[in-house]
């Protein structure tokens, strides 16, 4: 089988030069790295964190619909996104700010992957959550690996977009897990998404902390820095292989690899399991009739409650930056 159908016919292009080429990718990811540093700022207040979120409507509007939902709402409404933070608190709104802003950019098919729409949210989704539960095991920063791991693709989506306008006929072919479609992307491209996306994330204002990760996704051992959370991704992405069924799944993942750890295949097992159990729930809440009022009401975004309040699921709690102290 060819790696790539078919071939472009010109030279080969840095992932600076398709960021650049890229014009209509959502800049909303940008209010990540900004929330983070304020949220870990024992001096931000809840107004500043308010302020930041309106920066962004779309976010706004999903931040306001989840904390009016039937898991937050006590029979009263709120009606500002100030009230709104104080009510999913804190600790949740890190991830729910990152839930929205992945809704707004893994919003459609990506044709050169030969990956729908579906697809990429929930081995999206399902990184996020491997990498974040993977995070409680090893005592690093829950909220960072969780946005690594909802993001760990973003560089298909910009190397799609590029693609489709050059050439749309283009369609790359995936290994199994590790390689995945690297070699495919090497061919073509002469580099991967995962160069792509972190000088995306560059672009956007990420810090090394979570740009390094992405990077050196498929090989944690060549980082220079972020090694840690480099293995961690990687760790998440065979999880994400096994719970959505990916070719190559039944790989175990490389133990040097996973070395800086000290994560055992028995543990990264049992994380599968939880994730699996997770997004069952999430599904269940989606597509069951019973369910059907609440996203009448508040729509699909509905889905980021199921993800950090799974109900019949048991799930350790979610570790975040530090919580800020109050109005000053």
């Amino acid at each position: 089988m060819s790696l790539a159908t078919p071939m472009l016919e010109f030279g080969r292009f840095t992932p600076e030069q398709i960021i650049r080429d890229v014009k209509h990718l959502p800049s909303a990811p940008k209010v990540l790295p900004r929330l983070k540093r304020l949220l870990q700022d024992g001096n931000s207040s809840m107004q500043e964190i308010a302020l930041l979120i309106r920066l962004d409507a779309a976010i706004a509007a999903r931040v306001m619909r989840v904390s009016n939902s039937a898991f937050y709402n006590q029979g009263l409404r709120c009606d500002t996104v100030e009230e709104a933070v104080n009510r999913v608190g804190f600790n949740h709104i890190y991830q729910l700010v990152s839930y929205a802003v992945a809704s707004q950019v893994l919003v459609r098919p990506l044709e050169v992957y030969g990956l729908e729409v579906d697809q990429i949210w929930r081995q999206s989704v399902a990184c996020a959550l491997a990498a974040e539960f993977i995070a409680l095991i090893t005592g690093d920063d829950g909220s960072l690996a969780y946005t690594i791991g909802l993001l760990h693709r973003i560089g298909m989506v910009a190397v799609n977009e590029w693609a489709l306008r050059r050439q749309p006929q283009l369609r790359l072919v995936a290994d199994d897990f590790p390689g995945e479609f690297v070699r495919s992307e090497r061919a073509v491209f002469g580099s991967t998404q995962a160069d792509v996306g972190a000088e995306l994330l560059r672009h956007w204002e990420f810090s090394p902390d979570t740009t390094n990760p992405v990077r050196y996704q498929y090989s944690p051992r060549e980082a220079a820095s972020e090694t840690r959370m480099a293995s961690l991704l990687y760790a998440a992405r065979w999880v994400r292989a096994v719970v959505c069924d990916e070719p190559g799944h039944s790989v175990s993942p490389d133990e040097a690899s996973l070395a800086p750890l000290r994560l055992s295949h028995a543990q990264l097992t049992a994380v599968a399991k939880d994730v699996s159990a997770h997004l069952q729930t999430i599904n269940t809440l989606l597509v069951e009739p019973e369910a059907e009022p609440m996203r009448a009401r508040y729509g699909h975004d509905s889905r980021a409650d199921a993800i950090h309040h799974p109900g019949s699921v048991s799930r350790p709690p979610i570790s975040s930056p530090r919580k800020p102290s109050g109005p000053h």
